[in-house]
């Protein structure tokens, strides 16, 4: 089954897709042991309320990663090849917030079957907490 089998429609300029994710304690310590990532303003409420976050935050790239949940499962989607991506962290994500991951087709390179993207992940304020670009490569 090819990547294109996936696919109901041709993918245009302008098309999105959208996932939500409550963050729970659990996953933030799921990807600290996955990454082994154990910077303590992740893990340690003591250590946290010392930090200009004044409680535990998710890790950035715990929020990267439901950026890249999105890019291949849903759009570009199945078969999506990872070529760049930029990330700018707007605001920490806490353990108990919402977060809503929308990304948006804003240049399709057809001839190399190439998709730029926006990505975005918003907490349940609306507030960005980061924003960026992909570059995905979606097999012919």
């Amino acid at each position: 089954m090819s990547a294109q089998d996936h696919i109901s429609e041709p993918i245009q300029v302008g098309d999105n897709a959208t996932d939500v994710k409550h963050i729970t304690r659990d996953d933030v310590l799921k990807f600290s042991e996955v990454t082994g990532d154990r910077n303590p303003v992740h893990l340690d409420e003591e250590y946290a309320k010392n930090t200009m976050f004044k409680r535990p935050i998710a890790h950035g790239m715990l929020s990267a990663g439901l950026v890249s949940k999105v890019l291949g499962t849903q759009l570009p989607g199945y078969g999506s090849i990872y070529l760049s991506q930029t990330f700018n962290f707007k605001r920490p994500v806490y353990i108990g917030d919402t977060v809503t991951t929308i990304v948006t087709v804003k240049e399709i390179k057809e001839e190399k079957n190439i998709f730029i993207l926006e990505t975005l992940c918003k907490n349940q304020d609306g507030k960005i907490l980061l924003d960026g670009e992909a570059m995905i490569m979606l097999p012919k």
